[in-house]
């Protein structure tokens, strides 16, 4: 694919997981964490998307995950809560763009290079370790950002939802896309 496929696929994969969280999972937490739920998810499937696109694209990655975020926000989020928080949701978007990228970044200073480009058998816990340091740095710097707007007895809180919510994103995602292509191998081994 070209690079430009590549980004856009991105963008429009975010933009679906985005949309798949915000309108099943969000409502359903609404019920039981309302005060969370306006900042974080318990399954956000878009981190999963930041993690295996970073994997297959690097740093070319940020772009398009910034691009998709932010036509998510202007998509899903009530324009009431958008324009309220306009800058910090252009600063949200950044960090969570740049979140998976550091962590794969922090794997490698640690003796790991695990770029898909860079190794030849996928080694996935490796991938899933990437995908739990990026968590954890998302989970702090949109603690950071949200800092004036959450209060202060739910930042814990608030702080844990982010970090399960990323991860268990991260896993689902990853196994709907391998089932998905292991659908796709059968289908085409059959014709």
């Amino acid at each position: 694919m070209t690079a430009a496929l590549n980004m856009a696929v991105v963008v429009l994969a975010y933009i679906l997981a985005h949309g798949l969280t915000a309108m099943l999972v969000t409502p359903l937490q609404m019920r039981f964490l309302p005060d969370v739920t306006a900042f974080a998810s318990l399954v956000y499937l878009p981190h999963g998307v930041r993690v295996l696109s970073t994997w297959l694209m690097g740093k070319v990655a940020f772009l398009p995950l910034c691009v998709g975020a932010f036509l998510s926000e202007v998509l899903f989020t009530p324009a009431e809560l958008r324009v309220a928080m306009e800058p910090v949701i252009l600063l949200s978007i950044a960090v969570g763009a740049a979140s998976a990228l550091l962590a794969f970044e922090a794997v490698a200073l640690a003796g790991h290079r695990i770029y898909a480009r860079q190794q030849a058998v996928i080694h996935w816990k490796w991938l899933l370790l990437a995908g739990t340091v990026a968590s954890v740095i998302n989970s702090v710097g949109q603690s950071l950002v949200f800092s004036g707007a959450v209060l202060p007895d739910h930042s814990y809180a608030v702080l844990t939802v982010y970090a399960v919510g990323d991860l268990i994103g991260l896993i689902v995602t990853t196994f709907v896309l391998m089932f998905v292509f292991r659908w796709l191998r059968v289908l085409s081994a059959a014709r």
